[in-house]
């Protein structure tokens, strides 16, 4: 057994799996429990480890058995008429996204990764709220926000949980219905980007093998809470637990951790 280890995470410390089987467990729970957020876990964590484009491909591979699922379930609840301008606006920003990735270095990538997600957090935690239903030109905006953030880092939920999570008119099984149905389009769309781009490699597909069985659990855990969680426990807990996986994720303690 311990042979296959080097096999599945090739150059990957026995430190550096822990950080990936922990970010997949929570990123799954975060999954199960909102219909977002495994990437704004997972892609601050795994980026330290492997940095952001292998952790790019790995992600995508990770949540593919799972995201076309769990879309199906979730078509009837969402709203199209939101869905479908945001899916557009997002496919033509994707490239972008990816283009941005390759070209920025490794440092600068982990510190506008956590910024990024930090920020949302905040913005969602504050308690800000919009009125009202979106436009088309709104729509199309957040689109392409979470298209470029979809390509930079896997995190096109970031806009997205802006957007839903942030209108007063949607409660939570809108807004996770909402998710999830994009979540498993995107996965279409980016998954072929990816490949074409030589993001997603043999490697990826390896390593994601032990970790399917993790995140599947955490999925499951996190879905079984949604059950039983009020509107508030909801927001809180996938609030805090995305905030703490960007802290951590900070280059600013790396010295400090030694890694």
């Amino acid at each position: 057994m311990t042979d296959l280890v080097p096999l599945l995470f090739p150059d990957v410390t026995p430190q550096g799996i822990a950080v990936l089987l922990g970010a997949t467990l929570l990123g799954g729970l975060v999954r199960g429990f909102t219909g977002f957020g495994f990437a704004m876990v997972f892609m601050p964590l795994a980026s330290i480890v492997l940095g952001p484009v292998a952790a790019l491909g790995l992600i995508w591979m990770i949540d593919l058995p799972f995201a076309l699922p769990l879309a199906a379930r979730s078509a009837k609840r969402a709203e199209w008429r939101e869905v479908i301008p945001l899916m557009i606006a997002a496919t033509l920003a994707l490239p972008l996204g990816i283009a941005l990735l390759t070209w920025l270095d490794r440092q600068t990538m982990r510190w506008l990764l956590a910024l990024l997600v930090l920020a949302t957090v905040a913005l969602l935690a504050s308690g800000w709220r919009y009125h009202g239903k979106p436009g088309i030109p709104l729509s199309l905006g957040v689109g392409a926000a979470s298209g470029l953030c979809n390509g930079l880092a896997s995190i096109g939920g970031m806009p997205l949980a802006v957007f839903w999570l942030g209108a007063q008119r949607n409660d939570r099984h809108k807004t996770r219905a909402n998710m999830q149905t994009y979540f498993g389009l995107s996965t279409i769309v980016s998954g072929t980007i990816l490949a074409l781009k030589g993001i997603i490699t043999l490697t990826s597909a390896l390593m994601a093998l032990p970790l399917f069985a993790v995140y599947g659990a955490g999925l499951w855990l996190g879905t079984h809470a949604f059950g039983i969680a009020s509107e508030q426990t909801f927001r809180r807990i996938a609030y805090l637990t995305i905030f703490l996986s960007a802290l951590v994720s900070l280059p600013l303690w790396d010295a400090l951790l030694q890694r």
